[in-house]
């Protein structure tokens, strides 16, 4: 019953956490939607957050009914003259009764730049709404340092360490390092020892410090759907040992997992002063390659961290956008590599996630923590942005092209085309849907 219960409770959690992300990624869309619209002399009707009843609403002085409704399963902007909340087709009987100035204001009758600049505001603000987040980040955290100086070392199994936040590292093992790049080169090649002779700059003077490895296997976020997650792993553990053999680089704990051809690995896990001991298997993922293609490794779920915290400054707000820009584009680029990769078949197509698999990564991003959560959030923003833009009818990409279709011939498609168009479209994106989910259902 016990068990039962916590169960449950995940499941509750994980469910929340993805109604939370969908919540804010879909308003954000549609409220692009409606500000653009709005801008274009576009009159929105309702914008509303969620489905099914009302539970609470308000006009506002543009004529605007916001409101929240009972089932937070998205929402969406209902445009002065549409049929409906899709904007799939005019609702003729009130475009019927409208001067020409006020079906101006109509989704129908505006002229073509103010409907396609409206439809693409929705897929343009989640990109947005990524870019915000990940500038967010940088201005949160700064931006590190060239030069490798400590400014807290982080909670590990290893004994004798006499590093100290403030150390500048001057070299590694013997090797002199100027750049934090330099430092990066000097820690791959190191080996697999526990503790490392560092040369340091403290108080003015160069000293001999020991120290941990650089990258020691120490976790710093676990991937949703993989085995560490079921696994109980979580940021901050440290692996201590594998098949019984101890290890202290991250690189170890990954040739482990990338040559044990999925069977089990016993592992020891430090985690707050104690350990305990877990085993998982690994499970065969894509892996992008520095050419942009993929390859099939075994992989735990994991990703690492650097020993100690990088003395960074403070971002300023160009540099943050600069830096978000880039990773949005990074996103997007990642997401049609993905895509390209399993339409060619050299990736599974168990890549793509349904409902309960993006609930899953919601709800695994959010038990690690709030950064985790909003990270995901963008992520899963890129993403969405990204499939409105494919060209399918019923999607915004999908009524861009119906726009394209306009402005090349001067006449919009024939109601007999649209009506074509939109259920060809809709039995597509219905058919995705299913196949994500039977993906959650059926795929490790």
């Amino acid at each position: 019953m016990v068990a039962f219960v916590e169960a449950l409770g995940g499941q509750i959690f994980y469910l929340a956490a993805f109604l939370g992300a969908l919540s804010i990624i879909v308003t954000v869309h549609e409220y692009g939607h409606y500000i653009v619209g709005r801008w274009s002399g576009i009159h929105a009707e309702v914008f509303s957050v969620g489905f099914g009843p009302v539970l609470a609403s308000r006009v506002d002085r543009h004529g605007t009914r916001w409101q929240v409704a009972a089932f937070p399963l998205g929402g969406y902007v209902k445009f002065l003259g549409d049929a409906n909340a899709a904007s799939a087709g005019a609702d003729d009987e009130t475009m019927s009764r409208l001067s020409e100035a006020e079906r101006r204001r109509t989704m129908h009758g505006a002229p073509l730049w103010a409907r396609a600049a409206t439809v693409f505001a929705g897929p343009f603000f989640n990109f947005i709404l990524a870019t915000v987040i990940f500038a967010g980040f940088v201005l949160a955290r700064g931006i590190a340092d060239d030069s490798p100086t400590i400014t807290e070392l982080k909670p590990l199994p290893v004994e004798g360490v006499t590093l100290q936040p403030g150390d500048r590292i001057v070299s590694v093992a013997g090797t002199p390092v100027t750049t934090f790049e330099d430092f990066m080169l000097a820690a791959d090649a190191l080996p697999s020892v526990p503790l490392v002779d560092y040369g340091v700059v403290r108080d003015g003077g160069e000293i001999e410090a020991k120290g941990p490895q650089a990258f020691p296997p120490l976790i710093s976020g676990v991937a949703p759907k993989s085995a560490a997650i079921d696994a109980g792993l979580r940021a901050g553990d440290v692996i201590v040992t594998v098949d019984g053999t101890d290890i202290y680089r991250f690189e170890d704990l990954r040739s482990r997992a990338v040559g044990s051809n999925g069977a089990p690995l016993s592992l020891v896990v430090w985690r707050d002063g104690a350990t305990f001991d877990t085993t998982l298997e690994p499970r065969e993922r894509p892996v992008q390659t520095e050419d942009g293609g993929f390859e099939m490794t075994w992989q735990i779920g994991i990703y690492g961290d650097i020993a100690f915290d990088q003395h960074s400054r403070p971002a300023t707000l160009w540099e943050a956008a600069s830096i978000g820009v880039q990773a949005t584009f990074a996103s997007i680029a990642g997401t049609i590599s993905s895509l390209v990769a399993i339409v060619a078949g050299s990736i599974s197509s168990c890549s793509i996630s349904g409902a309960i698999g993006i609930a899953q990564a919601a709800g695994a991003a959010a038990s690690q923590g709030w950064s985790y959560f909003i990270g995901l959030v963008a992520s899963l923003s890129v993403a969405i942005g990204f499939l409105n833009l494919l060209p399918i009818p019923v999607l915004d990409g999908g009524h861009l092209i119906f726009h394209a279709y306009e402005w090349a011939r001067g006449k919009p498609p024939s109601d007999r085309m649209m009506n074509f168009a939109m259920t060809l479209g809709l039995v597509l994106v219905l058919s995705l849907m299913a196949f994500g989910l039977s993906n959650d259902l059926l795929c490790t």
